[in-house]
């Protein structure tokens, strides 16, 4: 959102330059931007950050190529479909529901308006490991010229740039500065392209539009590009929506559900969705490129004793346990049982303004 907006609202979320990280700069520098990551995370959850050193070549090809992608017809595009079960390939317009990671119903159908196209960390990767194939699954390649190498390209960059986040975050929650290390050393990540315009006639828009349905992120940190068209919405702590749109250059981060269990809510997941890019009601095109950075699907995630207090919220699960149930409710339609908190804090939103 903008400087006025925001200033009118009382919510805005903060742009943080986290150069002083990527050239290993000056220790009281690289203080300050720890500093800032700390108060975002206490009270949006959402940042944009900038001086990440993503060169813009490779966010110009990246975005070229799945634009080439989604511009297929969509029974081409079906040809790269994989069960539920696997988080690879593409999702069809309406083949998920993002509430039902959280346990909640809506309208009781799959109704997301979004496509996208998955690719993640393949089981190869890590030969010793005897990965599990299907949560480290083979990447589906379309036939798309330069689409491997683009996308590939990307995904490196932003690797590096969610490794660069957790080793900011372990400054700013005073831990050892290795501390994540040990829990992403093969960490479960995917990469999430989406688009969010159809061509007319391509499905039948019955009922009420959903882009991308209230969810909060499964992982650890979100390393999302997106347009600077509208559409993307961020829930306050007052339970009201807000639009975010990034700045230029800038990338979008937001803290996963597994954040939120380490420091107890001290840092927030927060729930946010995407209504329907539609400007004199036409569909506009929107697309974004999430890089979820979930963490080792074996590592057991449990509360940090100094974010203790009183008591944990959270029972200590695997991110193998939380991501399948997660993925579970969005991609399979069963509702999720680990995630009552984050539901509670939709439905409060869904009574609060029913009509935004």
């Amino acid at each position: 959102m903008d400087a006025m907006t925001a200033a009118a609202e009382g919510f805005g979320v903060p742009i943080i330059d986290i150069s002083p990280y990527i050239r290993n700069g000056d220790p009281a520098d690289r203080a300050v931007v720890a500093a800032k990551v700390d108060d975002a995370a206490s009270a949006v959850g959402f940042m944009q950050i900038v001086g990440h050193e993503i060169p813009p070549a490779v966010i110009e090809e990246f975005t070229a190529v799945m634009d080439d992608f989604f511009a297929l017809p969509l029974e081409v595009k079906k040809a790269y479909r994989t069960p539920p079960e696997i988080n690879r390939g593409y999702a069809p317009p309406k083949s998920e529901s993002l509430s039902l990671s959280l346990g909640v119903e809506q309208a009781g159908r799959m109704n997301d308006f979004f496509e996208a196209f998955n690719v993640g960390v393949e089981a190869r990767e890590y030969p010793d490991l005897a990965l599990p194939e299907d949560h480290y699954a083979a990447n589906e390649w379309p036939a798309v010229d330069h689409f491997e190498a683009a996308v590939s390209a990307y995904f490196v960059e932003a690797r590096r740039v969610a490794h660069t986040l957790t080793r900011i975050f372990a400054d700013a929650l005073d831990l050892p500065a290795d501390f994540f290390e040990g829990f992403t050393d093969h960490s479960l990540d995917v990469l999430r392209m989406n688009n969010y315009a159809l061509p007319p006639g391509e499905i039948d828009l019955d009922g009420e539009l959903t882009g991308m349905g209230e969810h909060t992120d499964y992982g650890i940190v979100t390393v999302l590009w997106a347009d600077q068209v509208k559409g993307l919405q961020v829930l306050d702590r007052q339970g009201q929506w807000h639009d975010v749109s990034p700045e230029d250059g800038a990338l979008l981060i937001n803290l996963g559900d597994l954040m939120a269990r380490w420091t107890n809510e001290r840092w927030m997941s927060t729930l946010h969705r995407v209504k329907p890019p539609i400007v004199d009601g036409a569909i506009q095109r929107r697309r974004s490129a999430a890089y979820f950075h979930d963490g080792n699907i074996d590592a057991m995630i449990a509360t940090l004793p100094s974010c203790v207090g009183a008591g944990s919220r959270y029972s200590p699960i695997t991110v193998g346990e939380h991501i399948g149930a997660k993925l579970a409710g969005s991609r399979a339609g069963r509702p999720n049982p680990y995630a009552q908190r984050e539901a509670e804090r939709v439905r409060h939103a869904m009574r609060r303004s029913p009509g935004q």
